[in-house]
């Protein structure tokens, strides 16, 4: 049986693997959830944050009127990955946080891995405005009832 975070196995088809996991973990692997969302993902203007983000919200929505509670959740990690990504961006120029290349044994992992943090420049107002949208939004899907009761017994029962 694959990896539950391998990106070839549907988990559309086996929610019962999924792992919520912490924060945004898992939201470029876990299909078919990914290539559903991911062309939805844009924060470059408040103008397009704003289309993304209505458009995962909507995703959300669908996912969860249609029993779908994993795709739900992958779309609320886009939406944190939308706050998480344009603030990275509003406080460092260009959205590099650490100095120097990754390690070659830490590639495909996050985190500083012994390097410097960068100091933050000054902010970038069009990207803490995307990030704004999307922590509005994420906000908002955080408060749904029939969601929040679903992912605390998921992490329960399957971790």
């Amino acid at each position: 049986m694959p990896d539950d975070r391998s990106p070839t196995q549907d988990l559309r088809a086996h929610p019962d693997r999924y792992r919520v996991g912490r924060g945004e973990q898992g939201v470029l692997t876990v299909q078919p959830y990914k290539d559903e969302l991911l062309p939805l993902w844009r924060f470059r203007t408040p103008d397009v944050a704003r289309e993304s983000a209505a458009a995962l919200r909507a995703a959300f929505d669908d996912y969860l009127a249609s029993g779908d509670l994993v795709g739900a959740d992958m779309a609320r990690k886009f939406l944190q990955m939308g706050f998480t990504r344009a603030r990275r961006y509003a406080n460092h120029p260009g959205g590099r946080k650490y100095d120097g290349p990754v390690p070659a044994d830490r590639r495909g992992q996050s985190g500083a891995h012994g390097r410097a943090e960068l100091p933050r420049g000054p902010e970038d107002r069009v990207k803490a405005e995307s990030a704004r949208i999307f922590k509005q939004e994420w906000d908002e899907v955080e408060q749904v009832a029939e969601y929040t009761a679903w992912r605390a017994a998921h992490k329960k029962e399957h971790g």
